[in-house]
């Protein structure tokens, strides 16, 4: 169904083609040479050879068990950079144009609904995040468990050089075929993997019909759909909605060398005149004062207590998570014992798995039916450089979207960087196990914490940021448990 008083994919797409028509018969280089504004690309696949499988970090479960197939193609064609027309601003309208064009074939992994009566019509689109130098999936990561059990169909495009010259490093005969122009042509590819999509469903959607593609990204990916919102969404409407998860106050660069560099401001809002709405989830981590940004009728800014960038779930019990709650039980055990990777104390044990759940719920609720997500509270900021936050007496912070991991505590879960391997024990936060005095201080037996942690359940449920199969296997895990004993 479209949306009550916005232009309907259909309408967009053939909105698209008329500005590409546009700019294809009006755009000269100063070597004469004109440029298309949205190049077609060529569809090839399933791609088979090699050692046999998707190079890629996804999830280590196999898909078959939860009635999901993964299959993958190349896509070639050729993709334009883009020059701005004035100068990028921080409120995120900004005007560009193609500058330049080059070739390449990248590839998407795409995991689908085996049976097609079960694909609910909404493909999410995956800018793969490479801050690892290698392709990762973070946000099927996160969001895996809604997105299977609602049928969903999620595309993972290799969108930047680093993770597909990983990729080719991986397996060299498999990947032999693909070639990145750099970076600055990122975008434009991006945008023709989801006409991809649309066009070639037959063959990438195996005869799905897609009905609605939302696009994502998560850190240095969630940068890219920044500037992607901001600069190209305006002129491909290729999307329905993003998903901007961990973003930080700026964007990526327009264009980057060996092509002229533009950078985005330091700080940049995401444009709210576009029809296509977005959700930005920020953790603990990511808040910061320029990357802060009021609601409005397309936009939604979630912050998330108890939560870092990188969590005990995304590095842990996630990757095998096939959604019978032995992952959710395991992630709560270790609020009370948790996990360490090398870093100077335990890692963050929070909630953003399930949160990250409900936007994309909400996410395709908005743009299937127009129905506006929450509102949700701003954590409690004292000040900022660097971001510090108000805290109640269990160290836990104040305001943002509330669970019952920090609302019926048993650990102070942060954000807190801490020493270590690197930039990730920077990133992963700190897990603090309550004491069992303290523990007895706060609920002096089982039934009052199982009693307590449903109410803050509850609650989460009512205001729209926990879902109902993610609360009763949560809460199933704190009834298992022998809080406070």
């Amino acid at each position: 169904m479209a949306r009550t008083g916005h232009t309907s994919v259909g309408t967009r797409a053939r909105l698209g083609a008329a500005i590409t028509c546009l700019l294809a018969a009006t755009l000269v280089l100063t070597t004469g040479s004109a440029v298309s504004a949205a190049p077609t690309a060529t569809v090839s696949g399933p791609v088979t050879g090699g050692n046999g499988t998707p190079v890629g970090l996804t999830t280590q479960f196999d898909l078959g068990t939860v009635g999901y197939q993964q299959s993958e193609f190349f896509l070639s064609g050729t993709a334009n950079a883009y020059s701005p027309t004035s100068a990028l601003g921080g409120d995120g309208r900004w005007s560009v144009t193609p500058s330049s064009q080059a070739p390449f074939t990248t590839r998407m992994i795409v995991n689908r609904p085996a049976d097609p009566k079960k694909f609910n019509g909404t493909v999410v689109v995956e800018w793969l995040n490479v801050s690892i130098g290698s392709d990762v999936g973070v946000d099927w990561g996160f969001g895996h468990n809604e997105l299977i059990r609602r049928g969903y169909a999620w595309v993972g495009v290799s969108a930047q050089t680093i993770g597909l010259n990983a990729t080719k490093a991986a397996d060299p005969v498999r990947y032999a075929s693909l070639s990145h122009p750099g970076d600055s042509y990122s975008y434009d590819m991006f945008t023709q993997a989801g006409q991809a999509i649309r066009r070639d469903a037959a063959t990438v959607l195996g005869g799905l019909q897609p009905k609605r593609l939302l696009a994502d990204g998560e850190s240095q990916s969630a940068s890219r759909m920044v500037t992607y919102i901001d600069a190209i969404q305006p002129l491909a409407h290729a999307f329905d909605g993003f998903l901007v998860h961990s973003r930080g106050s700026g964007g990526a660069p327009l264009s980057q060398a060996p092509l002229p560099s533009v950078v985005s401001p330091p700080a940049v809002m995401i444009r709210t005149d576009n029809t296509a709405p977005v959700i930005v989830l920020q953790s603990e981590t990511d808040v910061t004062q320029g990357g802060r940004q009021d609601d409005s009728p397309t936009f939604r800014l979630w912050e998330m207590a108890g939560t870092s960038h990188v969590d005990g779930y995304t590095v842990g019990v996630g990757l095998g998570d096939d959604g019978d709650g032995q992952a959710d039980r395991a992630l709560f055990n270790a609020m009370q014992h948790p996990p360490g990777i090398g870093c100077a104390v335990p890692i963050n044990t929070g909630p953003s798995y399930l949160i990250v759940q409900s936007a994309y719920r909400r996410l395709t609720r908005w743009v299937r039916y127009g129905i506006e997500p929450p509102k949700a509270d701003r954590l409690d900021v004292t000040s900022f450089s660097p971001t510090t936050y108000a805290r109640d007496a269990n160290g836990n912070v104040l305001g943002g979207i509330r669970t019952p991991e920090v609302d019926a505590p048993v650990a102070t879960i942060t954000n807190a960087g801490q020493s270590g391997a690197g930039l990730l024990c920077r990133l992963v936060g700190t897990t603090t196990p309550f004491s069992a005095a303290k523990l007895a201080s706060l609920y002096k037996d089982h039934d009052r914490f199982v009693r307590l942690w449903h109410h803050a359940t509850n609650d989460a449920i009512a205001k729209g940021f926990l879902l109902p199969p993610d609360a009763r296997k949560v809460s199933a895990a704190a009834r298992a448990s022998s809080i406070p004993g």
